[in-house]
Formats: structure tokens, C-alpha cells, sequence
């Protein structure tokens, strides 16, 4: 679904990703995982073209996303869903509205056809009568639900998970990598998850890259990389300075 080819890029002086090379397979769930500040997130914004490569490419169903524009570039990110780290709400818009606005924006769907996507969103991710909270009535947990919603409404072919677990306690971060899976398998995106979540991300992998120091150093099944005889895979997982 997604193959990324020798990925550089650079800001000033500091060069973040140094030749990434990654193939996240369709139908699949890949978690890059590596340290805070390595790059994941960067990567994660190349491929929804939010950031433009030094050099490398970036090839989604066929097409080198690093040299469209325009309706082209439009065409393809259609089918890219994306829920960010701190999932990106509107605060003035209620959760109905929120989960809504991609398709009030990019469609000609009418009010009707509209509703009926956003229940059935809402209830897919166990939200059903907080349509009309905002985002500020709503706990950590229910906005990553909310911002998971409005990924899916318009069953993109592709999901990007930046950091999703982010500031959750460990029983809501099981409860959302479930609630992830769940989804994955009914709506059967290809999804891509941004995360330091060790061990709890392993369990609804299919394959895991490990980012270091602004290359994948390391590819393989959740078990492969937990039996992993690298040195920067192991210090990683065991939580080692350093690594």
C-alpha cells in the first residue's frame, strides 16, 4: 500500500530522516516505534504530504506522492485518514460536527446521508448520545474516540495514528489499541501507528519498524523484533537510556 523509498530530510543543520526505507503492506496495522524526538512524527507528515522530502519517494497505491499537486495530490490524500496525537478537535464545534466536517467539507452528501454516517461512525467507536458534547465535556480517552470517528467517516483506504495513546492511562491505552484493532478489521484500512507504547503496542501489530537515529534499523512481527538480538531494538524495549 505504502512504499517508502531513501527519505531524507533536513531542518537548518539538523538532519532528521536520513534515507528511510519502509514498506507498510496492505491490510495490515505497522507501528514504527523509537525514542521521542527521532523523527516518527515527521515521517508520519511526509507521507501525508504536510512535508516535502529533500530526496527520496514516497509511493501510495502506485503514485510518488513527492511530485503531485493539486487535484492529484487531493485525490490520493482522500483516502488517507489521519488522527493526531492530540487529535486535533475543534473546540467551538460539537462532537457531531467534528466527526462530521470532512464530509460537510469535501462532499455534496445531504444532511440526511451525512447523519446517518456520523451515528454509524459514533457508534462504531462506542460514542452513541455524545453527539452534542463538546470537546471540552469529554474525558482524554472519549476525544481520541471522537478523533478516531472522524478518521473513519469516510472509509479511507489508509489510517495514520500519530502517538494516539498519548497522555492515557495504561487501561485506556488497552481500550483504545482494542478499540484500533477492532476497527481496523471492520472497516479494513491499512494502518500506520506513530508510538513509544512498549509492550502494549506489540499486541495489535502485524509488523512493527524501529526507528533510529533517522533510519528503520529494524523490521519484522511484533515477536521478531521482541527477540531481536539488536542492540538498539533491545535497549529500547527494555527502556535503557542511550539506545
Amino acid at each position: 500500500m505504502i512504499e517508502i523509498k531513501n527519505l531524507y530530510k533536513s531542518f537548518g543543520n539538523q538532519q532528521v530522516l536520513k534515507g528511510v526505507n519502509l514498506v507498510i503492506n496492505e491490510g495490515e496495522v505497522t507501528a514504527v516505534i523509537g525514542r521521542s524526538g527521532g523523527g516518527k512524527s515527521v515521517l508520519l507528515k511526509h507521507i501525508i504530504r504536510l512535508l516535502k522530502p529533500d530526496s527520496g519517494s514516497i509511493i501510495i497505491k502506485g503514485e510518488d506522492i513527492t511530485k503531485l499537486a493539486g487535484k492529484k495530490l487531493d485525490e490520493i490524500r482522500s483516502n488517507i485518514g489521519v488522527v493526531f496525537q492530540g487529535g486535533a478537535l475543534f473546540d467551538s464545534m460539537t462532537v457531531y460536527d467534528n466527526v462530521a466536517f470532512p464530509l460537510t467539507e469535501k462532499t455534496k452528501l445531504d444532511k440526511k446521508e451525512i447523519h446517518e454516517k456520523v451515528m454509524e461512525a459514533l457508534s462504531d467507536v462506542g460514542l452513541q448520545g455524545m453527539e452534542y458534547k463538546y470537546p471540552a465535556e469529554l474525558s482524554g480517552g472519549m476525544r481520541k474516540r471522537v478523533a478516531l470517528a472522524r478518521a473513519l467517516i469516510g472509509h479511507p483506504k489508509i489510517i495514520l495514528f500519530d502517538e494516539p495513546t498519548t497522555g492515557l492511562d495504561p487501561i485506556l491505552v488497552r481500550s483504545i489499541h482494542k478499540l484500533i484493532r477492532d476497527t481496523q478489521k471492520q472497516y479494513e484500512f491499512t494502518g500506520l501507528i506513530i508510538s513509544h507504547e512498549i509492550p502494549e503496542i506489540f499486541e495489535i501489530s502485524d509488523r512493527v519498524a524501529m526507528l533510529h537515529d533517522g533510519r528503520i534499523v529494524e523490521v519484522g512481527t511484533p515477536d521478531e523484533i521482541q527477540k531481536s538480538d539488536n542492540i538498539v531494538v533491545k535497549n529500547f524495549i527494555m527502556g535503557i537510556e542511550g539506545c
